[in-house]
């Protein structure tokens, strides 16, 4: 239970904090501590479907708020991302 605890931890948890810095966020009312978290973890999908660029999640990050023509190549690894049996967008 400990070992699964800390996996999900380390899996998700830190890397969204270490990406965006979500422990530092300071939203804490009504829903939008929720829906902060949920567009973070499409953000962080995206930025992982994304493979042009080999750097770190965070600068991904920071070159598509800097860059709009590497933010649509960004969008694009996300949206051209299709499962062969539904056809939906993988980053749902």
């Amino acid at each position: 239970m400990i070992r699964l605890h800390w996996g999900v931890e380390n899996g998700l948890h830190w890397t969204l904090d270490l990406t965006f810095s979500e422990d530092a966020c300071g939203v804490r009312t009504g829903h939008a501590p929720q829906n902060l978290a949920l567009v973070r973890r499409i953000a962080l999908n995206a930025l992982n479907l994304e493979q042009s660029l080999k750097r770190s999640n965070r600068q991904k990050s920071n070159g598509a708020a800097m860059d709009n023509n590497y933010m649509l190549t960004v969008l694009t690894a996300c949206l051209s991302q299709h499962d062969d049996e539904t056809s939906q967008p993988a980053c749902q």
